[in-house]
């Protein structure tokens, strides 16, 4: 991708990023392509950070216009600059799911699917006989409140599949 914004902007002296990856555990990296140090790439991930995003590259190509910015003017351009473009672009905002595993007997059918309707579960799988297995995915952000009701059924399984 950055050999792709070199070839088109190949006049840029410099082709400065920040990226961030990942949402439990994130990893970032910042480059300043040859500016001074920290006048670029952290400006950038700067805004990827205020933006509150991730899985994530933003690139800034700087073509030299004949005046000198200095450190400060450098780091304003850079930050600018990536955030215009987050502002401009179109972000997606997906929610972060679990997926579960719930074994119980054909007995307990009833009381395991009125608690799966009352919490709007997704199921994924489902197989059903006198020992039935259901899949599902949550919204992690309502895991705490479902694990909470299916531990007042004491003739169900339930584990986290990975």
């Amino acid at each position: 991708m950055l050999e792709g914004i070199r070839k088109k902007h190949s006049s840029a002296g410099h082709v400065c990023y920040a990226w961030q990856l990942g949402v439990e555990k994130r990893h970032y990296r910042a480059n300043d392509d040859g500016e001074p140090n920290n006048s670029a790439g952290m400006p950038i991930y700067g805004q990827i950070q205020s933006f509150e995003i991730t899985n994530i590259l933003v690139a800034v190509a700087r073509i030299f216009g004949g005046t000198k910015l200095g450190v400060g003017g450098l780091i304003s351009a850079y930050r600018e600059s990536a955030k215009m473009a987050l502002e401009a672009s179109k972000i997606v905002e997906r929610k972060l799911q679990s997926h579960f595993q719930i074994q119980f007997d054909y007995t307990e059918m009833n009381k395991v699917m009125a608690l799966i309707k009352r919490l709007q579960l997704e199921i994924t799988s489902q197989e059903m006989e006198n020992s039935c297995t259901l899949n599902f995915s949550i919204d992690m952000s309502a895991e705490n409140k479902m694990l909470e009701q299916f531990a007042a059924l004491h003739k169900v399984t339930l584990s986290k599949l990975n």
